[in-house]
């Protein structure tokens, strides 16, 4: 059988280690009914495992030549042939009559923040999502307020759902060996926090645009805002800076600035 040669342009770098392979199927914790979708399966690393754990199971996967692949190794497993970043997560529940999927994958690294994006907009149609990506994007999803790795991906990420930080990934274990660490973490939606109500574009507006100018304080980064919104900050929020608001801080100032 034709071995996979990694293109470069889709970041493909396979994961080879058979320890790691179990240590990052087991992190799931998914129960034996539940459907499990696996985002990137390339030459089937985690694919072969987890078909033998999950009866309902289905992999996403952009590569003509890994489907073909996977088609032959492993001919009763679903495979889709399409962009992670424009399926349906929620289309795709509704479509399997599950109330939330779970998630596992090697993402791409050079797509992860899109890809995390597109989990967020779903996050109540998942139960839980395991990824592996770079490490330092990993310690900035589990980031605490006034630290230097906390940032967009830190407040949008902790809002949606718990974020854990499992363990390090060694790059020796990947072919080919990759420039960056990786690491493997578990974003759990089947304990969100509480609904705030909040309008999910409007939030991602004023994160994106606090953070954009983190040096400035939030009266000078979210002048524009203000201005739109046509109410002043809280005497309390305008001479912060946005690394010093916690996640709870934004969803409170969203809804401050969305009712005025």
């Amino acid at each position: 059988m034709k071995v996979l040669t990694p293109i470069k342009r889709l970041g493909q770098n396979f994961l080879q280690d058979p320890n790691t392979i179990r240590k990052i199927v087991g992190s799931l914790e998914a129960e034996k009914g539940d459907l499990v979708v696996e985002i990137g399966p390339g030459t089937g690393a985690l694919t072969r495992l987890l078909a033998e754990r999950y009866a309902r199971f289905t992999s996403i996967e952009l590569d003509e030549r890994a489907v073909d692949h996977l088609h032959q190794i492993l001919p009763d497993v679903h495979v889709i042939h399409g962009d992670v970043l424009k399926f349906d997560w929620s289309g795709f529940a509704r479509e399997q009559n599950v109330e939330r999927l779970s998630v596992i994958g090697n993402l791409p690294y050079y797509i992860t923040s899109q890809i995390l994006f597109s989990l967020l907009d779903a996050a109540d149609d998942l139960k839980e999502a395991v990824i592996m990506m770079q490490y330092e994007v990993a310690a900035r999803l589990v980031a605490a307020p006034r630290t230097k790795e906390y940032g967009i991906l830190s407040v949008a990420v902790q809002h949606a759902c718990r974020p854990k930080l499992l363990f390090p990934v060694s790059r020796n274990v990947f072919f080919p060996r990759p420039d960056v660490r990786s690491a493997v973490i578990r974003l759990d939606f089947s304990k969100q926090p509480t609904e705030s109500g909040v309008d999910p574009a409007w939030l991602r507006k004023i994160i994106r645009t606090a953070f954009n100018q983190r040096r400035k304080t939030l009266r000078n980064s979210l002048s524009a805002i203000v201005q739109e919104a046509g109410k002043p900050l809280p005497e309390d929020v305008a001479p912060k800076r946005a690394e010093e608001l916690s996640p709870e801080d934004f969803v409170q100032l969203a809804l401050y600035l969305h009712d005025a």
